[in-house]
């Protein structure tokens, strides 16, 4: 399963379609991305609403969302650019489906990893950013950068 939000971190999920790609993966989409050119990958999809840390309520909607695509799909992998949606998505995976996580920090977080990048680390079995400077030896780690 593939989750993160709108705009640049929608851009990056697409970019990593090519690691996909060959597999025996049965990939779905989860975002808060509008759903109009989503389908054209030929993977079911799932829009989401988004969240915000100054929206409680937004993120309790979230997760009732995410809970019942996860008992539906029963992911075996969550992979996320991002971000708030993709930090809940990890969580809850975790926890209902036995999930293993990968968090790919947005190329965005230059400088610092983003809020939700840092308290990803607490979720993500693989725990990434893409800025080889960020890396550090107890995670997160640098694999490479998605863009």
């Amino acid at each position: 399963m593939a989750v993160c939000s709108g705009g640049g971190h929608w851009v990056e999920m697409q970019r990593l379609l090519p690691a996909f790609e060959g597999s025996a993966v049965d990939l779905v989409f989860v975002s808060t991305h509008a759903a109009g050119d989503a389908g054209d990958a030929g993977h079911p999809y799932y829009q989401v609403r988004n969240a915000t840390r100054r929206d409680r309520l937004a993120f309790a909607a979230l997760a009732v969302q995410l809970a019942s695509i996860l008992r539906k799909e029963r992911p075996e992998v969550v992979v996320t650019t991002g971000a708030a949606p993709g930090l809940v998505a990890l969580a809850l995976s975790r926890w209902l489906c036995g999930s293993r996580t990968v968090w790919i920090d947005s190329i965005a977080a230059a400088e610092r990893l983003s809020m939700s990048g840092r308290l990803a680390r607490w979720v993500a079995d693989a725990w990434l950013t893409q800025w080889q400077h960020l890396a550090r030896p107890g995670g997160p780690h640098y694999w490479g950068a998605v863009l």
